[in-house]
Protein backbone atom coordinates (compact mmCIF):
# COMPACT_ATOMS: atom_id res chain seq x y z
CA UNK A 1 0.00 0.00 0.00
CA UNK A 2 1.62 3.42 -0.69
CA UNK A 3 0.94 6.50 0.93
CA UNK A 4 0.10 9.77 -0.85
CA UNK A 5 2.78 12.55 -0.78
CA UNK A 6 0.32 15.35 -0.43
CA UNK A 7 -0.77 13.71 2.91
CA UNK A 8 0.71 14.06 6.54
CA UNK A 9 1.52 11.34 8.43
CA UNK A 10 -0.47 10.72 11.40
CA UNK A 11 2.23 9.70 13.61
CA UNK A 12 4.76 12.61 12.32
CA UNK A 13 5.52 14.54 15.88
CA UNK A 14 3.81 17.79 16.46
CA UNK A 15 5.75 18.30 20.03
CA UNK A 16 8.69 17.41 21.22
CA UNK A 17 10.52 18.38 24.64
CA UNK A 18 13.40 17.26 26.94
CA UNK A 19 13.10 18.64 30.85
CA UNK A 20 15.96 18.43 32.66
CA UNK A 21 16.68 19.62 35.87
CA UNK A 22 18.28 23.12 35.95
CA UNK A 23 21.55 22.82 37.93
CA UNK A 24 23.31 26.31 38.11
CA UNK A 25 27.15 24.61 38.09
CA UNK A 26 28.78 23.27 35.36
CA UNK A 27 31.85 21.41 34.65
CA UNK A 28 34.07 24.53 34.54
CA UNK A 29 32.51 25.96 37.71
CA UNK A 30 32.79 22.56 39.96
CA UNK A 31 36.68 22.55 38.97
CA UNK A 32 36.95 26.10 39.82
CA UNK A 33 35.33 26.05 43.59
CA UNK A 34 36.77 22.62 44.32
CA UNK A 35 40.61 24.24 43.28
CA UNK A 36 39.46 27.25 45.55
CA UNK A 37 38.41 25.15 48.37
CA UNK A 38 41.10 22.58 48.39
CA UNK A 39 43.57 25.62 48.28
CA UNK A 40 41.90 27.43 51.47
CA UNK A 41 42.08 24.06 53.00
CA UNK A 42 45.25 24.04 52.39
CA UNK A 43 45.98 27.13 53.60
CA UNK A 44 44.40 26.97 56.73
CA UNK A 45 45.53 23.53 57.58
CA UNK A 46 49.43 24.64 57.64
CA UNK A 47 49.31 26.75 60.92
CA UNK A 48 48.36 23.70 62.64
CA UNK A 49 50.57 21.50 61.44
CA UNK A 50 53.82 23.90 62.26
CA UNK A 51 51.90 23.93 65.64
CA UNK A 52 51.79 20.25 65.84
CA UNK A 53 48.21 19.12 65.70
CA UNK A 54 48.72 17.42 61.97
CA UNK A 55 45.54 15.57 62.66
CA UNK A 56 43.90 18.76 61.48
CA UNK A 57 45.37 18.54 58.12
CA UNK A 58 43.17 15.09 57.66
CA UNK A 59 40.34 16.65 58.74
CA UNK A 60 40.69 19.49 56.11
CA UNK A 61 40.81 16.70 53.74
CA UNK A 62 37.64 14.84 54.86
CA UNK A 63 36.08 18.47 54.21
CA UNK A 64 37.15 18.15 50.92
CA UNK A 65 36.79 14.64 50.07
CA UNK A 66 32.96 15.47 51.81
CA UNK A 67 32.45 18.31 49.19
CA UNK A 68 33.77 16.61 46.04
CA UNK A 69 30.76 13.79 47.07
CA UNK A 70 28.45 15.70 47.13
CA UNK A 71 28.81 17.49 44.06
CA UNK A 72 29.68 14.46 42.48
CA UNK A 73 25.71 12.79 43.69
CA UNK A 74 24.16 16.46 42.67
CA UNK A 75 25.76 15.86 38.87
CA UNK A 76 24.18 12.01 39.09
CA UNK A 77 20.74 12.99 39.83
CA UNK A 78 21.16 15.56 36.79
CA UNK A 79 20.99 13.46 34.32
CA UNK A 80 17.54 12.68 35.36
CA UNK A 81 15.29 14.07 32.51
CA UNK A 82 11.66 13.71 31.02
CA UNK A 83 10.49 13.82 27.88
CA UNK A 84 7.35 14.80 26.05
CA UNK A 85 6.57 13.47 22.94
CA UNK A 86 2.86 14.52 20.93
CA UNK A 87 2.19 12.98 17.41
CA UNK A 88 -1.65 12.94 16.13
CA UNK A 89 -2.37 9.75 17.41
CA UNK A 90 -0.46 9.62 20.62
CA UNK A 91 1.19 11.43 23.55
CA UNK A 92 4.35 9.41 24.95
CA UNK A 93 5.62 10.58 28.25
CA UNK A 94 8.73 9.16 29.56
CA UNK A 95 10.36 9.89 33.42
CA UNK A 96 14.03 8.99 33.28
CA UNK A 97 15.54 8.94 36.62
CA UNK A 98 19.38 9.05 37.45
CA UNK A 99 19.09 5.67 38.67
CA UNK A 100 16.34 3.09 38.18
CA UNK A 101 13.93 1.79 35.92
CA UNK A 102 12.41 4.50 33.28
CA UNK A 103 8.73 4.93 33.37
CA UNK A 104 6.02 5.68 30.56
CA UNK A 105 2.86 6.58 29.95
CA UNK A 106 0.66 7.15 27.08
CA UNK A 107 -2.49 8.84 26.15
CA UNK A 108 -4.59 9.09 23.22
CA UNK A 109 -4.22 13.05 22.59
CA UNK A 110 -7.83 13.73 21.87
CA UNK A 111 -9.12 12.73 25.34
CA UNK A 112 -6.33 14.37 26.80
CA UNK A 113 -6.77 17.98 28.68
CA UNK A 114 -4.34 20.16 30.63
CA UNK A 115 -5.11 20.68 34.18
CA UNK A 116 -2.96 23.60 36.00
CA UNK A 117 -2.47 24.86 39.58
CA UNK A 118 -1.91 28.50 39.94
CA UNK A 119 -1.03 30.91 42.97
CA UNK A 120 -0.99 34.45 42.39
CA UNK A 121 2.19 35.13 44.12
CA UNK A 122 4.09 32.09 42.86
CA UNK A 123 2.59 31.36 39.46
CA UNK A 124 1.98 28.12 37.70
CA UNK A 125 2.67 25.79 40.86
CA UNK A 126 1.26 22.73 38.95
CA UNK A 127 0.95 21.27 35.29
CA UNK A 128 -1.08 17.81 34.53
CA UNK A 129 -2.14 15.77 32.26
CA UNK A 130 -5.27 14.05 32.81
CA UNK A 131 -7.53 11.44 31.01
CA UNK A 132 -10.71 9.22 32.35
CA UNK A 133 -9.37 10.39 35.80
CA UNK A 134 -5.91 9.31 35.45
CA UNK A 135 -3.82 11.73 36.18
CA UNK A 136 -0.15 12.66 35.58
CA UNK A 137 2.04 16.13 36.87
CA UNK A 138 4.40 16.45 34.08
CA UNK A 139 7.17 19.65 34.15
CA UNK A 140 7.82 18.93 37.55
CA UNK A 141 11.31 20.26 37.35
CA UNK A 142 10.80 23.49 35.51
CA UNK A 143 10.05 27.02 37.51
CA UNK A 144 6.42 28.25 37.58
CA UNK A 145 7.40 30.96 34.84
CA UNK A 146 9.01 28.23 32.28
CA UNK A 147 5.88 25.48 33.49
CA UNK A 148 3.41 28.29 32.68
CA UNK A 149 5.71 29.06 29.17
CA UNK A 150 5.66 25.29 28.64
CA UNK A 151 2.05 24.85 29.56
CA UNK A 152 1.18 27.39 26.62
CA UNK A 153 3.29 25.73 24.25
CA UNK A 154 2.17 22.36 24.73
CA UNK A 155 -1.71 23.39 25.28
CA UNK A 156 -1.09 25.09 21.53
CA UNK A 157 0.93 21.53 20.21
CA UNK A 158 -2.13 19.76 21.76
CA UNK A 159 -4.87 21.49 20.18
CA UNK A 160 -3.26 20.95 16.75
CA UNK A 161 -3.13 17.18 17.25
CA UNK A 162 -6.76 16.89 18.44
CA UNK A 163 -7.55 18.98 15.43
CA UNK A 164 -5.73 16.22 13.48
CA UNK A 165 -3.06 16.33 10.53
CA UNK A 166 -3.94 19.12 7.83
CA UNK A 167 -4.24 19.15 4.05
CA UNK A 168 -3.14 21.48 1.73
CA UNK A 169 -5.46 20.18 -0.93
Amino acid sequence: MSRDASRPDPESEVFAAVITPHRSLGRRGFVIVMAAFALLSTALSVPFYLMGAWPVVGFFGLDVLALWIAFRLNFAAARACEQVALSYVELLIRRIPHRGRPAEWRFNPRWVRLETETDEDFGMMRLAVAQRGERLDIAGALSPHERAEFAEAFGRALASAKAGPRTDG
